[in-house]
This record gives C-alpha cells, structure tokens and sequence, in this order.
C-alpha cells in the first residue's frame, strides 16, 4: 500500500509520521487489497485535525477525520471511525451475511 503522511498549517514530529504509519498497517488488513492509505494532519481554529483516507482495488474510499487537544488524539479519534467503516463494508460483504438474500430468491 502506497502512504502519504501531510501536514498542513502546522509541523509535525518524526514519532508522529511513525505513528501515522502504524495507524494505517494496523487498518490495512480491514480493508480489501488497500491501494493508498493517506493521513493529512492540520490545525483549524486553534483544534489540531487528522484525516484518514484509505483507497482499496475496488474503487472503494473510506475517509474519517477526528478533532482534538492534539494530533495523537485527533489521530486516534479518526482511526476509530475509519475502522468501524471498514468494518460494516467487511460485514456487507461476508458470504454469511449475504446467504439470506441468495436462499430469498
């Protein structure tokens, strides 16, 4: 998976980038052959920012952003909710799931 690690209006520490990086190996495996994986960290309104956004083969983006007193927080909050999407779109795709409708028809 390609990534990219941005920061905007704001510098970011080399622990960070590395922590960035971990965020988007541990979602990696969630999401159907990952192509890109993105996080863009940013400072609006004196709130620090991160976004998330991971591309899979399927065409498929999943984007989530979290908002805290800092960026490992904000990181955290938008990793929660990009994972709960990856998730639902793992479960909507589980044969299991789907069974009901085949024997429906």
């Amino acid at each position: 998976m390609r990534t990219t690690i941005t920061a905007r209006h704001c510098e970011i520490s080399e622990d960070m980038r590395q922590r960035a990086l971990a965020v988007l190996a541990r979602l990696a495996p969630l999401a159907n052959r990952p192509v890109d994986g993105t996080v863009v960290f940013d400072i609006v309104a004196q709130q620090a920012t991160a976004e998330i956004r991971i591309h899979d083969s399927s065409g498929e983006l999943f984007v989530a952003s979290g908002e805290g007193k800092d960026h490992r927080s904000a990181l955290d909050r938008a990793e929660e909710k990009v994972r709960r999407q990856l998730e639902k779109e793992k479960d909507a795709d589980s044969p299991r799931r789907n069974r009901g409708l085949r024997d429906a028809v």
